[in-house]
């Protein structure tokens, strides 16, 4: 099968991370391969905060656990009763992918930037995990100072991230796919 469609089908959300630092240069193929995603009339609508500094992730996960105290979710009030549950897994590197306003796709654009790093990540060796609360965490009252701590550029927002560390174990195993999600009109 082709290479590229293999890492697809096998690149799965890794949760449990060794905490040795990502290698430079495989970070840099990673932010890289965001840079190359394709975007609205080319407009590379996004920008993209590298953090790999825990203590910085420890006290937004922490704001996270607050955010979520009240939240009607069984399954992340679940996770929430593990006192040792973070919500970037303790990754070492995290990046932050936020969008330029002004653009009109910035959603769309950011979205395929942070699935190509995925996709790099994965043909790496290296686990990844979007992660979807940091928009919430970053437009809460609590995540103005983070934004500033973040340097995140006046007139983007942040939308999406990416945990990114060495996989701690196995990889979970790939759920069914929906069998009534593709319909062909000829």
């Amino acid at each position: 099968m082709n290479q590229v469609l293999e890492t697809i089908k096998s690149r799965r959300s890794i949760r449990q991370f060794k905490p040795e630092p990502l290698k430079e240069a495989e970070l840099a193929a990673i932010i890289e391969a965001g840079c190359y995603a394709p975007s609205a009339m080319n407009g590379q609508s996004w920008h993209f905060t590298v953090v790999q500094n825990q203590e910085l992730l420890d006290r937004m996960s922490i704001q996270v656990r607050d955010l979520y105290k009240d939240i009607d979710s069984p399954r992340i009030k679940e996770r929430l009763k593990d006192p040792n549950w973070q919500a970037f897994y303790r990754a070492p590197a995290m990046v932050v992918v936020s969008g330029n306003k002004e653009a009109r796709f910035h959603l769309t654009d950011c979205a395929a930037a942070t699935q190509n790093m995925l996709l790099a990540a994965a043909s790496l060796g290296i686990g990844s995990c979007w992660i979807g609360i940091i928009a919430q965490l970053l437009d809460s009252p609590q995540g103005a100072d983070f934004v500033k701590e973040l340097d995140i550029p006046s007139g983007y927002k942040p939308l999406y991230a990416v945990a990114l560390g060495y996989p701690d174990g196995e990889p979970p195993q790939a759920a069914t796919r929906k069998e009534d999600a593709v319909r062909y009109i000829n």
